[in-house]
């Protein structure tokens, strides 16, 4: 498994401004798709892609296109949405699929709820976007989920992580080829499951159901 923490101040400035709990949801929502945007450069570094000839106004030259079949980007439901616009923005040709996932406060470990993603995906790079990788189990089961299906890597991007997340993906991973994206790995997880210093709950501050 491969991991990679942004490293900039832009994704560090808008990070600040989206833990502040003060920020109104609106100019949360805004500031993730910006935030997911910057991500998915560094995400996309290893998509594939396929030479095509091309004319200019001066001469043929040869350049890249997205190769088939195109990849696919699958938020996790519902906070995941939240990071769509920012992902297809930089990547407007890939598919959409929707994989709801919902956490067991007691257990803590994921439950699905929904899905819609073609049955197979053999031969797909896929594309997770999920706000939060805390535990690690949602994300686990979505990668799991995914590789089921027959895509062949996945890229997940997530605004902040976790070591213990990190740790728990990796070991459950092994063997596959994943690649995790991060704005920022934060300190721990709280005895709630919940990340520390974090931004509390992803889905309620995009939606403005925080009370």
């Amino acid at each position: 498994m491969r991991v990679h923490i942004a490293d900039h101040p832009l994704i560090t400035h808008k990070l600040t401004v989206l833990r502040d709990k003060h920020t109104p949801s609106p100019t949360f929502r805004q500031l993730t798709e910006e935030l997911v945007t910057l991500l998915a450069y560094e995400a996309t570094r290893n998509v594939r892609v396929t030479p095509v000839q091309i004319e200019t106004p001066v001469a043929q030259t040869m350049g890249v296109a997205i190769a088939t079949p195109r990849p696919i980007v699958v938020p996790i439901l519902r906070a995941g949405l939240g990071m769509l616009e920012g992902m297809t923005r930089l990547l407007p040709t890939a598919e959409v699929g929707f994989l709801g996932l919902v956490r067991d406060e007691e257990t803590l470990q994921p439950v699905t709820y929904a899905e819609r993603l073609p049955d197979d995906l053999s031969n797909r790079q896929c594309f997770v976007i999920d706000p939060m990788l805390a535990t690690g189990g949602s994300l686990i089961a979505a990668i799991d989920y995914l590789f089921d299906r027959g895509a062949v890597d996945v890229t997940a991007v997530c605004l902040l992580g976790t070591p213990e997340g990190l740790a728990a993906t990796e070991e459950a991973t092994k063997g596959r080829d994943v690649t995790i994206v991060l704005g920022a790995l934060d300190e721990r997880l709280n005895e709630k499951g919940y990340i520390v210093p974090g931004l509390g709950d992803a889905g309620d501050r995009l939606y403005g159901l925080a009370h």
